[in-house]
């Protein structure tokens, strides 16, 4: 295991990956410490869509 860090840490790709992981999980971070405020700006565009859907 102490091996695949290092290979992965010292390859091209693995440092790819390794950037890739860290950017899903400050995403994942930024969705949970967001995530009330999220769920109502998504509630409110969706109140909006079916307000004026109903005016066509």
């Amino acid at each position: 295991m102490k091996y695949w860090w290092r290979r992965l840490w010292k390859e091209e790709d693995g440092i790819g990956t390794v950037e890739m992981i860290l950017i899903l999980v400050v995403l994942i971070a930024l969705v949970i410490i967001f995530k009330n405020q999220l769920t109502s700006l998504v509630n409110e565009i969706f109140d909006k869509i079916t307000s004026q859907s109903r005016l066509v």
